[in-house]
């Protein structure tokens, strides 16, 4: 059973910096992507951005600029570094992985507020 944990959402006033980390239970490489997606209260859940197994990374138009996806493979996490958050930032942020299987963490909240 794989595990997805997140950890690092919170509190932030706009124009702000929180990093997101996703701690896999098992190689991240065993993952043909990894990436973080969010869902704002009465939307859909959207992909923010994610990595590749081969490390190539794509990004939503609406973070490029501000947000970086990145990976320790030693640690087996991912993270996202958000940097110049906006209130329309805000949202549940969900780690995600795909090996032909989709698997979710449990999402971690994000706030943007003054």
């Amino acid at each position: 059973q794989v595990q997805l944990v997140e950890s690092g959402g919170g509190l932030v006033q706009p124009g702000g910096s929180l990093r997101l980390s996703c701690a896999a239970s098992r190689s991240i490489f065993s993952f043909n992507r990894m990436g973080w997606y969010r869902q704002a209260p009465g939307k859909e859940r959207d992909l923010v951005a994610r990595i590749s197994n081969g490390g190539s990374t794509m990004y939503a138009d609406s973070v490029k600029g501000r947000f970086t996806i990145s990976r320790d493979t030693e640690k087996n996490t991912v993270y996202l570094q958000m940097n110049s958050l906006k209130p329309e930032d805000v949202a549940i942020y969900y780690c995600h992985a795909y090996s032909g299987i989709d698997y979710w963490g449990q999402g971690t909240q994000v706030t943007v507020s003054s």
